[in-house]
């Protein structure tokens, strides 16, 4: 026979139901650590990609113009008869020209951007096409431009019309990108141009830096991966050609896992680099206490002024510029993630693989993780023609944010409080 246990009494049910309830509720409510909860509650924040955009690039603005006039001290008081401010002079100028520029675009609707695409890729093209045949030669590369007293660097300016032109070309054709016609004409035809002109002029840096933001923008529209393997073999064998065509290039490559290997020639820069960096320690010798800069390491205020801040700052003052670069990228995701606008979407990935990949190729190179190719670190190194394209583009990515749904109503509401807080004055 069946033995059939009779159920508890009814208080004990109850009873055990209440418990678990309470105890649900008290998991429910429980409060989390003090630090999570106010990351959690800052990053919800409607205004949150807006202000880490503005705020990072505003502080690696101003650590890039200390590091300038630092590492650029020595160099300048050489060349300019005794005045070590001559260089950061120059960088200043080219910050006062930004920052309207930059200001500018960010108040631009997406809709004007947009209609300068074409423009800004033509422009571009056309300027490669004059460097490329009556270009300047500097340090072996033919990359700059003569403009009367001054001197550009084209390439730094097609970067960012290259990406306006791509975005804006794969907005249009954003329901049909499940072709892959759509996905390679003419965005990859017309970018291969672009790279073959700074090829010609012997720029194999420019010209990788630009195949990357093709492969980014590819990887962003969803290309297929067979694609990206065919394009990884095609750049590895045609680096390794231009490189054996150029003895200099070679030399490079074959030193920059162990410099010291050459250390009187091709290793010397690479070499001084790691002396920087090791001498810096946690928290660096002091601003303007860098002894790399006086002399023995070449390019210290543009290609390696990254060692110099580390020598200076430590660890810790590298960490916190990369930290800075790793900054804008989360907050541009972020925009890219909640935006319903194909073209906000793909510029914003665009901008981020340019800047992001000169950041990792710049801090490789000095780090002799990679070889000597002559990459600028946006925003910090020195030079005009970098630095303008560069505070152009962020401009146009804290205009992105600014017009995400949220942080329009509350950047309106923030106007609205404003505008009554100084009516109520008034009648007071």
């Amino acid at each position: 026979m069946t033995l059939v246990s009779s159920p508890p009494p009814l208080r004990e049910r109850i009873g055990g139901a209440n418990l678990r309830a309470r105890a649900d509720a008290l998991l429910a409510h429980r409060p989390r650590p003090g630090w999570f909860a106010a990351v959690r509650e800052a990053l919800d924040r409607p205004l949150t990609s807006y202000y880490l955009l503005l705020g990072a690039s505003t502080l690696l603005l101003t650590i890039g113009l200390i590091m300038v006039l630092s590492a650029s001290s020595v160099y300048s008081y050489r060349l300019n008869d005794g005045d070590s401010y001559a260089v950061v002079r120059r960088q200043l100028l080219w910050v006062l020209l930004g920052l309207p520029s930059a200001f500018a675009v960010s108040r631009m609707s997406v809709r004007w951007v947009r209609r300068l695409a074409y423009p800004a890729y033509l422009f571009s093209l056309a300027l490669l096409v004059l460097t490329a045949f009556i270009g300047v030669t500097v340090n072996g590369n033919q990359n700059w431009l003569a403009v009367g007293p001054l001197s550009v660097q084209p390439s730094e300016v097609a970067k960012l019309g290259l990406v306006i032109w791509a975005a804006h070309v794969y907005a249009n054709k954003d329901r049909r990108l499940d072709s892959l016609h759509s996905v390679m004409v003419p965005v990859v035809p017309g970018m291969l141009v672009a790279v073959g002109l700074v090829i010609v002029g012997d720029d194999l840096g420019t010209a990788l830096v630009l195949f990357a933001i093709l492969l980014g923008m590819l990887w962003v529209v969803g290309a297929p991966a067979r694609f990206f393997t065919l394009c990884f073999s095609i750049v590895g064998v045609a680096a390794l050609v231009m490189a054996s065509l150029s003895s200099e290039r070679l030399t490079r490559i074959t030193t920059f896992i162990d410099p010291f290997k050459d250390y009187q020639d091709a290793g010397w820069q690479p070499a001084h680099g790691l002396f920087a960096l090791s001498t810096g320690g946690l928290f660096g010798q002091g601003i303007g206490a860098s002894q790399q800069k006086w002399g023995d390491l070449p390019e210290a205020h543009t290609d390696f002024i990254f060692a110099v801040l580390g020598e200076e700052l430590g660890l810790a003052g590298t960490l916190l510029v990369i930290g800075l670069f790793l900054t804008i990228a989360f907050a541009a995701v972020r925009v890219a993630r909640h935006t319903a606008d194909p073209f906000v979407r793909y510029a914003t990935f665009g901008v981020i693989v340019w800047l992001l990949g000169q950041m990792i190729i710049n801090v490789g190179m000095v780090l002799a993780l990679m070889p000597v190719i002559g990459i600028p670190l946006p925003l910090v190194s020195y030079g005009g023609s970098a630095l303008l394209p560069s505070l152009v583009a962020l401009g146009m990515l804290v205009g992105f944010a600014r017009r995400e749904p949220e942080a329009a109503r509350a950047l309106a509401a923030r106007r609205r409080g404003r505008s009554s807080g100084l009516a109520a004055g008034r009648r007071g």
